[in-house]
């Protein structure tokens, strides 16, 4: 099926933290389905963010979605500072004069976690702490602020949150207390917009991935590749049970697509339950369902990650 006759052709995208992992896989799936996606990032092929990974630039991802058969439009942005991203969704409205998805993926903030979480809330760095809640919250915040009036302009409008777990899976502390904060708060912003925008006949969601192959995950924390991803299991069993960032992206592109989303509005969903629902598979033809054998795990109980799969 060509593109121009796909499930979103003539909508309008913007998916804000696309460098790289969930937000690149995002926006590259939305313009596999046929949208035109507006792609957002602080990693050009001129300068890197504090994140300090040169290997993946914004303007590699908007070529990505125009090369899966969508129209990728590449614009450098910190989501932090308020007049460029004004700026970027006067750009939308001038040149689309709509935006019916909002994908809020931004993040950058992974160099600032203590591997594993063992500082106690008062033995972090004040500033570090402050820094993680600026990136993972406040850019959520001020993208939202200047985006959702464009949004609302036309009925079936569609917020999705991505942030790291459901709000059962967050129900529980994540054992750091600025990530913990940072990983709720979106689950929140999707319940309390929901609310919101149900009056425009616009919809909110959360969505998370499970154990996610994003490309820092290997080659940073694995040393692997996408090829021989499962040589990782060596070093942690629960890498059994991981996917790609394709995965979420096909599970979010057919909610999109989905005229009857609005009985999601204000829940979180996980991949493994955007693809029963749809009836996605990630790139190898399986079916990862992360959290609920993570829940089984962290109970106490031997789990076979190949039943989950």
């Amino acid at each position: 099926m060509s593109t121009q006759d796909g499930p979103l052709a003539g909508r309008i995208a913007l998916v804000a933290g696309a460098t790289r992992g969930a937000g690149r896989a995002l926006a590259v799936e939305l313009g596999r389905a046929g949208a035109t996606v507006y792609v957002t990032g602080r990693t050009t092929r001129a300068a890197v963010s504090e994140v300090g990974r040169a290997t993946e630039t914004i303007e590699e991802t908007g070529e990505l979605v125009t090369a899966a058969g969508g129209e990728g439009v590449a614009v450098p942005t910190d989501h932090l500072a308020r007049e460029q991203v004004a700026a970027l969704v006067a750009r939308i409205d001038r040149e689309r004069g709509r935006l019916d998805i909002l994908v809020n993926d931004i993040w950058g903030a992974d160099h600032l976690i203590d591997h594993p979480f063992t500082e106690r809330m008062w033995e972090t760095d004040l500033d570090r702490g402050l820094r993680m809640l600026r990136l993972g919250v406040e850019t959520h915040i001020v993208t939202s602020h200047h985006a959702l009036p464009l949004l609302t302009r036309h009925e079936g409008g569609l917020l999705v949150e991505v942030t790291d777990g459901t709000a059962e899976s967050n129900a529980d502390y994540r054992g750091a207390f600025y990530y913990d904060l940072a990983k709720y708060a979106p689950l929140r912003m999707a319940l309390g917009l929901g609310r919101e925008l149900s009056g425009f006949g616009c919809t909110a969601v959360a969505v998370t991935p499970g154990f996610l192959r994003s490309e820092q995950m290997l080659d940073t924390y694995f040393k692997v590749t996408e090829e021989n991803w499962r040589d990782g299991i060596a070093q942690d069993p629960h890498f059994a049970i991981s996917e790609t960032p394709t995965y979420l992206g096909r599970g979010v592109a057919a909610l999109a697509a989905d005229p009857e989303r609005a009985r999601f509005n204000g829940r979180s969903l996980d991949s493994g339950t955007l693809a029963r629902e749809y009836g996605v598979t990630d790139v190898d033809g399986s079916r990862p369902d992360c959290w609920p054998y993570l829940k089984r795990v962290l109970a106490g109980e031997e789990v076979d990650a190949a039943d989950y799969r």
